[in-house]
Parts: C-alpha cells; structure tokens; sequence
C-alpha cells in the first residue's frame, strides 16, 4: 500500500520522521507492505515543497541541517499555504505536526477537518485538536472514509492509546494514573536531588524539556490535555478541559519533596481518571507515592501509565513520552494501524 504524506510542520516532529523513513523505510516496505513516502512538506518558517514522486527524507535533513530551512531545496512545487499542500499535493495522509493550541485547536483542527472531509487519512501528535473536538474529528472520519490517529499525543511512540483502546478494552479499565509530563517529572527529580524549583526549571529549559514560557507543563495543562484524551477515547467519556481539576507544581516546594524522601515516598505530578459517586472525573495533581506505587520509581522525563482493569487487575507501561524519533515513531504506529 502506497501511504503518500503531506506534512504540516517540520519541526523536531517531523525530522524525527524523515530521519525513521530515511533508515527504516525498505523494512516498511517489505515487513509491513507499506510503502511510506514524504511528498509535500508546509511549514510556516522552513518553506513549503512538494514533489508527487517523493522527497527523499535523508536529503531533506541534509538540506535543513545546513539552511535551516526549506526554502531552496529543490523541489517541482513551493510557497503551497497548508490548505493549497492538503489540497493539491494528491497526498493521502495529512500528518498534522503544527504548534499546539490547548484552547481553540487551531490551525490544526482546520487541517484535519479539510483533510478528513476530502477522504484523506490523518495522524497527527498535535494534542489541541485530539483533546477539544475527537469526537467531530472522528465522525468525519466515519462519513467520509478517511482514518484518523492520535496515538502521539499522549505518550509519544509508547504505544499507550492502542493498549488501552484495543488489548484492554474487555478487561474492563476502571481507573488511569499516569505520569504524562515528562518537564514535570524531570523537574521534580532534580529537587529531590537537592536543587529549589527556579534552577529546577533553568535546567530543564537548557536541556530542552521545557519551554521558554513552561505554564502549560508546569501548571498541568499539557497532563490535562492527555487527561481528556484517554478519559474520551478509552473510557469512553465526553470530558472537556473545563472537567479536569488542575494542580500544578510551582507550589510544590524542596523541603516537601525531601521530606517525602525520608518516608521513602515522592511527590509526583499524576494525571488520574476515577470513578467518583458514578462518574468518571479527571485530575492532575501532585501526589506523594508509596513506595509500593507502580509509578514510584519513574525517574527523569520518562512517562508511565497505569491501567487498573477488573480482569488483569494494574497494567503500567513505563516508555518515552518525548522526543523526535520516539514522537515520529508515533506517525509511523498510526500509519501502520491504517492497514487494519
């Protein structure tokens, strides 16, 4: 099957994407039968290119890495807005990686909305839209034919949507715990480790985990987001961001956090859906764990997951929840689950 992918964005994302295809694509091709091809990139600052025969991912990386951008690559089609690349480009996946809006879900919900309804399928890591308007997105994927996936916007390429929508799904999930922001974890593994929260944060930011404006990881938003997410596809809710009650860290302080430590606890920021009085409500908080807690020991930016199910009783999936290979992974898990 020939997957032709028009991307919006060519970020860290998409790079780590052009980078798997660049070395993984013949096993694709011959394990999977999927033929899996860049044909047209948009990207607000890089330039917008497009070649119907294919652009070769290895020289694009080679090109971005000595311009810094798209501009001069060489190319039969440029200065495509994302509207004209979705709609001239003959692609039949939309890969959606545009910055993330937590409170519209544009411009990418108008991407994918202009996608799905021309039949074409969409994966996207872009939690915006996922979190805010699943539920449209889905019924028009129904309507009109083309297949959407969302698995990169919880854990990146950590395969935990499928588990739980798929292997799970007669087990009975009653309950999620999950550790979904890895800046925070980091964070709060470096004040464990002695430091206040200000250098903290300076030092995740100088290694890239956070942001030069860090609210939405450290004030919970982004676990939020992934919250709505897993409440709406796997437990099957109609959650909204209004519905999670949200704590962040910033009032989280060194001496609790090493106090924690002589109890053998951790502080912890968990993102939980619950049945609560018959209904399924949603938090991020920081909670202190016992020792005993499956997501005790997740240390550094690592991302954890913990299904509590009434069959199999905890399942936890421990795996990356950043990064660009692992991220572009997750383009590739949806792509795949495409065949199916």
């Amino acid at each position: 099957m020939e997957y032709n992918l028009a991307l919006i964005g060519f970020g860290n994302v998409g790079q780590g994407l052009a980078e798997i295809l660049s070395k993984k694509a013949s096993l694709l091709r011959d394990q999977f039968n999927a033929d899996i091809r860049i044909i047209a990139i948009c990207d607000l600052y890089k330039g917008s290119i497009a070649d119907p025969n294919g652009l070769d991912p290895q020289a694009l990386l080679d090109h971005i890495n000595e311009k810094n951008d798209l501009k001069e690559f060489p190319a039969p089609y440029k200065d495509w807005d994302a509207r004209e690349t979705i709609e001239n480009s003959g692609a039949n996946v939309l890969v959606e990686l545009s910055f993330t809006d937590l409170k519209t879900g544009e411009p990418a919900l108008s991407h994918m909305i202009q996608a799905l309804t021309s039949g074409i399928n969409v994966s996207t890591t872009n939690k915006g839209p996922a979190a805010l308007h699943f539920q449209k997105l889905l019924e028009l994927s129904k309507t009109y034919g083309g297949e959407i996936g969302v698995e990169g916007t919880v854990m990146s390429g950590t395969p935990t949507l499928k588990l739980g929508i798929h292997m799970l799904a007669a087990a009975g999930v009653n309950r999620i715990q999950g550790i979904l922001n890895g800046t925070t974890n980091y964070i709060i593994g470096k004040m464990e480790s002695g430091a206040e929260y200000a250098d903290a944060l300076k030092d995740a930011q100088i290694k890239g985990y956070a942001e030069a404006d860090p609210a939405g990881d450290v004030d919970g938003h982004d676990a939020a987001a992934k919250i709505v997410i897993l409440a709406n596809l796997v437990m099957g809710q109609s959650m909204t961001m209004e519905d999670v009650s949200c704590v962040g860290i910033r009032e989280l302080t060194r001496d609790q956090i090493q106090s924690a430590k002589t109890k053998n606890q951790r502080w912890k920021l968990i993102g939980t859906l619950e049945n609560i009085n018959g209904q399924i409500q949603g938090s991020v908080k920081p909670i202190k764990l016992d020792v005993t807690h499956p997501l005790y020991g997740v240390s550094a930016a690592t991302n954890a997951i913990t299904y509590s199910t009434d069959l199999l009783g905890d399942i936890t999936l421990i795996g990356p929840g950043a990064g660009r290979i692992e991220t572009g992974y997750a383009i590739i898990g949806d792509i795949l689950s495409f065949l199916h």
